[in-house]
């Protein structure tokens, strides 16, 4: 018998040694059962605290001059945003609270809470020039890139390799 026999999470069930065994049978339901039921959760809290969805989710685009960062933030006011731009990185800060009373609520899949979520930037900006605007619940936040930083920008000619077989 081989060690690799031995571990039963690295064979399928076509080996016979854990075939009839009613443990891993159960195991293998228990594991699928779990499975089913958070494949249907991706915009809840749970399955965001499980597997590390965050909030709010943000884009960043990159061009020659600038960074801007866009997070959507429905159903919040820009007087619940915090916004700090601390070693090379945009920290952005916030609380979305309830609107109604949780007695009647039946099922919910909308994010109540702090937030955090620290953005790394990987540049030099110009932190004096940084500029955020929010509106109907996207913020946007432009931060201008360092005269340095714009000119380390350098194209790369891709080529393409001759085939041999022809």
């Amino acid at each position: 018998m081989a060690i690799r026999d031995l571990i039963p999470w690295s064979r399928g069930d076509n080996l016979p040694a854990y075939r009839d065994d009613p443990f891993m049978a159960f195991r293998r339901e228990m594991d699928r059962l779990f499975d089913d039921a958070f494949r249907g959760l991706e915009g809840g809290r749970l399955y965001s605290r499980l597997y590390g969805t965050t909030w709010p989710r943000v884009e960043v685009t990159d061009s020659e001059r600038e960074i801007c960062i866009t997070a959507e933030m429905p159903g919040m006011d820009e007087k619940d945003i915090e916004i700090t731009f601390d070693d090379g990185a945009m920290v952005l800060k916030g609380e979305k609270r309830e609107d109604m009373e949780s007695k009647d609520r039946r099922f919910s899949e909308r994010y109540y809470g702090r937030f955090e979520r620290r953005i790394p930037i990987g540049t030099e900006v110009q932190d004096n020039q940084i500029r955020a605007k929010f509106k109907n619940g996207v913020l946007q936040v432009t931060m201008p890139k360092t005269e340095r930083a714009q000119s380390k920008v350098r194209r790369i000619p891709v080529e393409a390799e001759a085939d041999a077989n022809a």
